[in-house]
This record gives C-alpha cells, sequence and structure tokens, in this order.
C-alpha cells in the first residue's frame, strides 16, 4: 500500500464513522438505549447515567463497509480480510446481545460469563478451521528475537485464549470517556505498520480502516461522551486487534502494543485475588483506571496518561521495526 492509499483508508474511515453517528445517536436515543452506571462505581459518573450506549454500531458499520469497498477497490481481498471481519462482527454480535439484554431486556447481568465464553470459542474456532484451509503457521514468535515456539496441534487452545483474553481485557478498559477509542487508535495504526513491512497490505487496510473510524467515533465519545461503544463496540475490537497480531504472526508483541489493556485486566486479576486470599484490597477500586480517579484524578487526565502510554508502548515497538 502506498502512503495515499493508507490515507485514503484512514480518510473514508473517519468519513464514514462520523456520518454513522450522527444518524446512529439520535436513533439511539429516540429507543431510549441508555447506559445505566453501576452503583459500587465512581460516584462521579453517575451523571453519566442515560448516556447512549451500542455506540459502537458506529464504528463497526465504518469499518465493515470502508474495509469491503477498497479492499476491492485496491485490489487487496484476501481470506485473511474475511476472517478479520468474521472476528470483528462475530464478537461485535456477541456484545451487542449483551447489551441489548441489558439496556432493553432492562436484564442487569446481560449474558452469562458462560454464555460470553461459549460464543467466543465457537467463533475463534471457526477462524482456526479457516486458516488451517491455507497455509498457516502454528508459530508463536518471541518479540525482537529471531526465536519461534511452535505449537502444533495446541495452537488451537492458543487462539481461543488470545482472542477470549484480549477481547475481555478491551471490554476491562472500556470505563472512561474516549479511553478505548484513543488507545485503539493507536495500537490499529501501529500494528498496520508492521503488516505494510511484512507485506501484508490485506491486514494493514483492515487496521487503517479501524483506526480512522474510531478517529471519527471520537468525535462523539470524548469527554462528555455523547454516545457509550458499549460490550457491542469493545468485545469486536478486542477480538480483531488478536486476531491481526495472529496474522502478521507476532502474537506476543501484543503485551506491548496492547500494555494499557495488559495492566487493566491484571489490575482486576490482582485485585480479586488478594481480595479473596487476605480480605484486602491492592487498589481502591478496579480496573486501575478507578483507582487513579479515587486518587484525586480527574478522568481528563487519566485518560491522556493512558493514552500518552500505549502511544510510547505502539512507538518504541514501530521504530525498532522501521530501523
Amino acid at each position: 500500500m502506498t502512503l495515499a492509499m493508507t490515507t485514503t483508508v484512514i480518510a473514508v474511515a473517519f468519513i464514514l464513522s462520523a456520518i454513522s453517528g450522527f444518524g446512529i445517536i439520535p436513533a439511539l436515543r429516540r429507543m431510549k438505549f441508555g447506559q445505566s452506571i453501576r452503583e459500587e462505581g465512581p460516584k462521579a459518573h453517575q451523571k453519566k447515567a442515560g448516556t447512549p450506549t451500542m455506540g459502537g454500531l458506529i464504528f463497526l458499520t465504518s469499518i465493515v463497509f470502508s474495509t469491503l469497498i477498497l479492499s476491492y477497490i485496491f485490489g487487496v481481498m484476501t481470506t485473511q480480510t474475511i476472517v478479520l471481519l468474521l472476528v470483528l462482527i462475530g464478537f461485535g454480535i456477541i456484545g451487542f446481545i449483551d447489551d441489548f439484554i441489558i439496556v432493553v431486556l432492562k436484564r442487569n447481568l446481560g449474558l452469562t460469563s458462560l454464555q460470553k465464553l461459549i460464543g467466543q470459542i465457537v467463533v475463534a474456532i471457526l477462524v482456526f478451521f479457516l486458516l488451517k484451509m491455507g497455509p498457516f503457521e502454528t508459530t508463536v514468535a518471541l518479540p525482537f528475537l529471531d526465536v519461534k515456539l511452535d505449537l502444533g496441534i495446541f495452537y488451537v487452545a492458543f487462539l481461543i485464549f488470545w482472542l477470549v483474553g484480549f477481547s475481555n481485557a478491551v471490554n476491562i478498559t472500556d470505563g472512561l470517556d474516549g479511553l478505548v477509542a484513543g488507545t485503539s487508535t493507536v495500537a490499529f495504526g501501529g500494528l498496520g505498520v508492521f503488516a505494510l513491512q511484512y507485506g501484508q497490505d490485506d491486514v494493514a487496510l483492515f487496521c487503517f480502516a479501524v483506526a480512522g473510524a474510531m478517529l471519527g467515533f471520537l468525535l462523539f465519545n470524548m469527554k462528555p461522551a455523547k454516545v457509550f461503544m458499549g460490550d457491542t463496540g469493545s468485545l469486536a475490537l478486542g477480538g480483531a486487534i488478536a486476531m491481526i497480531s495472529v496474522l502478521i504472526k507476532q502474537e506476543l508483541l501484543l503485551l506491548i502494543i496492547g500494555i494499557v489493556y495488559v495492566v487493566e485486566t491484571l489490575s482486576v486479576i490482582i485485585q480479586v485475588i488478594s481480595f479473596k486470599l487476605t480480605g484486602k484490597r491492592v487498589f481502591k477500586m478496579s480496573p486501575i483506571h478507578h483507582h487513579f480517579e479515587l486518587s484525586g484524578w480527574s478522568e481528563w487526565k487519566v485518560v491522556l496518561v493512558f493514552w500518552s502510554v500505549a502511544f510510547v508502548a505502539v512507538l518504541v515497538p514501530v521504530l525498532m521495526e522501521v530501523m
């Protein structure tokens, strides 16, 4: 892909996302698809109650259309393109059903953890068999080292763990206005650069389509957010970013590029284990972005700091790769 093609992808996805937002947000308001805020969360978040959710539909629409149209125009439509869209849409549907149950049917718990897990596993297994129809390596590379571990038949278990893990990690991170939208813009953009370096224009186009769509979504999701992405968006983004790392065969690199998602998830795990074993909490509240809020940081400061961490976590590996 040339620079002009990359710019076109980002611009088209951005415009489609912006246009979708102006149409979808009023519709969500009319249907009263408002977010309910958990009482145990930071008190300052209670004023966000009623803000439209399921806003993931805005950027998912943009990503799907821009990817399909531009992949065809630029001649880079491949099986990998279909796989990425399958993961994006599949995990997005799971999130949509969860949001629908909570927001529309007024059942606070939505899908159970087991129901979500089953859905995610089904998508992951389907993807594995699609990949195995072509030449696909079952190796996992160690970042920045010429070392690969061949997992063989166990790669399917790794794939399930990876897709489910990062899908839920991004979902956990989605708790502040613009937090996931900003970090995912940077992360997908960085992965797009890696895909270009490896000659995978099909994957790169998808990455830049996501980055452009998320920039468009930020128009509505920046504090004070006019819409939340909901599980519809966060589960889809998490599954997609994990799938990209698999396709470019840099799975473990995602632990660096997605460091914000990793730390957020670890903070929840540490909090739960600590409380169960000792009855004490390590953080004032988890995920860790709430800890900083309760420590006196403004929501905007937390988001800016996390964006900065995400940017550095992407910039360093990208510079090491291209130099």
